[in-house]
């Protein structure tokens, strides 16, 4: 499985406001369906459930650093399979440390805004007819402050291990279930 570096799609939500990050990525695969159904929400429950473990361990040193400075922190680990099932995807809805702010057919939008910095990742469903699919994940960040981007700048190497590997374990995982 082949994970590649690309543009923010244009027919991302996220792209109507491009001009305003101060940083973008994505990086996208394609992968078979094997005549499954995939829907944005099957994206997002993978995206919960399918971590690997050092990504767990990075995300929990870094609450307990971020605690120290007051910025907002989420549960992180595995959650339950009935708690990612339970959980519908829509506008408002808080999981962990991510608040959807949008979802159609084929997006989910994710995210937090603090008081440093602002990120959304994108997950974005492309289905061809041949049975292909297109995963694109897009993360999109604004710098609140000088702290922002002081923040950053360690995170950014780890994000560019990070979600290409979250790529990777969500498609596993899609392909592997149902």
């Amino acid at each position: 499985m082949k994970i590649n570096k690309t543009s923010l799609p244009g027919n991302s939500f996220l792209s109507i406001f491009q001009h305003q990050y101060h940083y973008v990525d994505s990086y996208s695969v394609i992968f078979e369906s094997k005549g499954k159904e995939i829907t944005v929400e099957d994206i997002g429950k993978a995206f919960f459930s399918s971590s690997p473990t050092w990504i767990n361990l990075l995300l929990e040193l870094r609450n307990k650093i971020v605690r120290l400075f007051g910025l907002k922190t989420g549960a992180t680990g595995k959650y339950s399979r009935q708690m990612i099932d339970e959980f519908k995807y829509e506008p408002g809805e808080r999981f962990g440390l991510f608040k959807v702010f949008s979802k159609s057919n084929n997006e989910l939008i994710l995210g937090e805004d603090d008081k440093h910095l602002n990120f959304k990742v994108s997950l974005l469903l492309d289905k061809k007819v041949t049975g292909e699919n297109i995963l694109v994940v897009s993360t999109v960040v604004i710098f609140n402050n000088w702290f922002g981007r002081l923040y950053f700048l360690p995170v950014k190497p780890f994000h560019k291990l990070i979600v290409p590997a979250m790529v990777k374990s969500v498609v596993r995982q899609l392909t592997n279930s149902k």
